[in-house]
């Protein structure tokens, strides 16, 4: 059996779903990989959220437990015989810890990049306003929201399930040589955005092909709980 690689907890989850072209994912898809679809359409996601409680091998490494991570993913599936693994592939992923970067990018060929980053929640009249900061080349990009207290379970089938249920990491090792490794939790509870708030230079931060985005609104946003979290070692596909 697999064993546990890196046990954690993800927190509060902010989940800013864009709609994309197909084609600029192309290049980015892993190997034996195929883009996954919600009714047809295609999707990138800005997610941030706290990573608390780290260990890897069952170790916490000082001054490593709990920090922010902002990534930018997108949508696959695998076929497993008779059945599909839908997983998630990152464009980048950023935290502010050098050795996390280090470990990720050496060991699974993430995309792990270090930068200052900072995060806030408070809840105010009902409400849970929070929010993650990352910054790049001196200026403060910012994904930040309001929600509703109340939580609620996802609907099966619905585009929230979607985009919090792909259970596999893959990343891109070579040309021919995928590394999948399983990510497991519990179904998340969600929150209702009543108001976000994006500073992103998706350009800068991601390349010319994502500069689209910086213009666009999100088809989606919403904040899920989070949970436990555990990531397995990782295979060959």
């Amino acid at each position: 059996m697999n064993k546990k690689f890196l046990t954690a907890e993800w927190n509060n989850l902010i989940m800013a779903n864009y709609l994309i072209d197909p084609a600029i994912l192309l290049p980015y898809l892993p190997n034996n990989t195929e883009l996954d679809f919600y009714n047809g359409e295609c999707y990138v996601s800005l997610i941030g959220f706290m990573f608390e409680k780290t260990k890897i091998l069952g170790l916490s490494v000082p001054f490593h437990v709990n920090f922010e991570e902002i990534n930018l993913r997108f949508y696959v599936r695998v076929k497993d015989g008779n059945t599909w693994k839908r997983g998630a592939v990152f464009i980048k992923e950023i935290v502010p810890k050098f050795a996390i970067s280090f470990v990720a990018n050496t060991l699974y060929r993430e995309k792990y990049v270090t930068l200052p980053t900072k995060s806030f929640y408070k809840e105010i009249n009902g409400n849970i306003e929070l929010g993650y900061h990352w910054k790049y080349k001196g200026i403060w990009n910012k994904l930040e929201a309001t929600v509703e207290k109340e939580s609620s379970r996802m609907k099966p089938g619905s585009k929230q399930e979607f985009i919090a249920e792909h259970y596999w990491g893959y990343a891109k090792y070579s040309n021919s040589t995928t590394f999948e490794y399983a990510v497991q939790h519990p179904s998340w509870l969600v929150h209702t955005v009543k108001k976000y708030n994006i500073v992103c230079d998706f350009e800068k931060l991601y390349g010319k092909q994502f500069a689209f985005l910086n213009e666009n609104e999100p088809d989606t946003v919403f904040m899920a709980q989070g949970s436990p979290v555990v990531i397995l070692h990782k295979n060959n596909l």
